[in-house]
């Protein structure tokens, strides 16, 4: 395992700085490096210019259109657009089906979504978590029922980040109730427009209504929709969820916020008091061991050995260090970053900040990390099933 970088690596990263710096929209960039809120219109048009590039599925292998870059090559890629403050690219399309519809689609599925993926112009969302199936997926409810050459589909999705956008939505549906729970379920793509569709956000602490409701009544859906085979969505499911888990740890926004955490104490007086700094330095090492658990993965990859099955421990510490950011700078705001003015997190906002600017932010950004050890399995969950398959126990 060698964790330095080659020199064709530093190059390719100086050419993914260079190419960032020209293209990513300043405004953009302000809004992400100061926490204030994106719209739509913000993460779309990063999203398509990327996509213009051919980077949106960075990803991706050159057969599908993508770069074809290497596991370094594309983790340099990520660790550039953070650092430059480009927006979290929503990786339900490019991250999540794509790969699933990649190795498991047709080929005639192939053509008809991956290039809406590849452009940016298409908004995909994530039908997997149900009222009664977070974590214990297993036991969704959502039926799917075969009518000749379409599926007829009842029940509710809930948690559906970003689902007031989407336009296309994967969902996993119980298509028989025969066996184990796993064996009964498939992987539907479904057109978000479809009559029987209602979306219904969920406005979370923070004041976003950041993930939605959606439920299905009767939904016809065509037969040929279906990736792969019936009853196979279980196998699908959980290809996707390994790179779910290993996008959550997310170590490159984690590095960006550090470097905010440290803006954030200098500006209010924290820097030289050295029990607050001591907390910076021991968040710091906890980001420069997750970077490093992830190398570990790549480094696995590229050399063609078997590849870590860690994704659960990236999800579990990089959640952590997500929360743990969050409570820093609110520690470091002090009683002003309590107050909670939505509409002081508007690029512009000309009203009167409680304290300074950057304190703004701080109460929503720590409210809305309380779910990251939630979301995408559970953390306890997630140590159970280390136990079982990292340690063996």
């Amino acid at each position: 395992m060698d964790l330095n970088f080659t020199a064709e690596e530093l190059a390719f990263r100086s050419h993914i700085r260079q190419w960032v710096a020209e293209h990513l929209p300043a405004d953009i960039s302000h809004k992400v490096h100061n926490a204030l809120r994106l719209s739509r219109d913000d993460m779309q048009r990063w999203a398509r210019i990327l996509g213009k590039q051919g980077w949106l599925g960075w990803g991706w292998p050159k057969e599908f259109g993508g770069p074809g870059w290497n596991a370094i090559q594309k983790h340099l890629f990520e660790e550039e657009c953070a650092l430059a403050g480009a927006p979290r690219v929503v990786p339900f399309g490019p991250v999540m089906v794509a790969p699933v519809i990649m190795a498991f689609g047709t080929p005639e599925q192939h053509k008809r979504f991956l290039p809406g993926i590849a452009s940016g112009e298409v908004w995909w969302s994530q039908g997997y978590s149900e009222p009664g199936s977070g974590s214990d997926l297993a036991s969704l409810k959502t039926r799917a029922e075969r009518r000749g050459d379409k599926y007829i589909v009842n029940g509710q999705k809930t948690w559906t980040t970003l689902g007031q956008y989407g336009e296309w939505i994967f969902c996993l549906v119980r298509t028989s109730t025969e066996g184990k729970p796993q064996t009964g379920i498939s992987f539907l793509l479904i057109d978000m427009k479809s009559p029987g569709i209602t979306v219904r956000p969920i406005v979370l602490l923070d004041g976003e209504p950041e993930v939605n409701e959606v439920f299905f009544d009767n939904v016809e859906v065509p037969a040929e929709n279906l990736i792969g085979e019936e009853n196979k969505g279980w196998t699908y499911a959980k290809h996707l969820l390994a790179h779910e888990r290993t996008n959550i740890a997310d170590v490159n926004r984690a590095k960006r916020e550090l470097e905010r955490l440290k803006r954030i104490a200098k500006a209010e007086g924290l820097w030289d008091d050295g029990r607050f700094r001591d907390q910076i330095a021991l968040l710091e090492v906890d980001v420069v061991a997750l970077e490093m658990m992830v190398l570990r993965v790549l480094s696995a990859e590229k050399s063609g050995k078997q590849s870590l099955d860690i994704a659960g421990l990236l999800k579990i510490r990089g959640s952590e260090i997500q929360q743990r950011y969050s409570e820093l700078m609110m520690l470091a705001g002090g009683p002003y970053s309590v107050p909670f003015v939505s509409e002081a997190m508007e690029a512009g906002w000309q009203g009167d900040h409680v304290g300074a600017a950057h304190c703004a932010p701080l109460a929503a950004t720590y409210f809305n990390m309380r779910k990251t050890t939630i979301y995408g399995g559970s953390n306890e969950v997630q140590r159970n099933i280390v136990a079982q398959t990292v340690l063996g126990s």
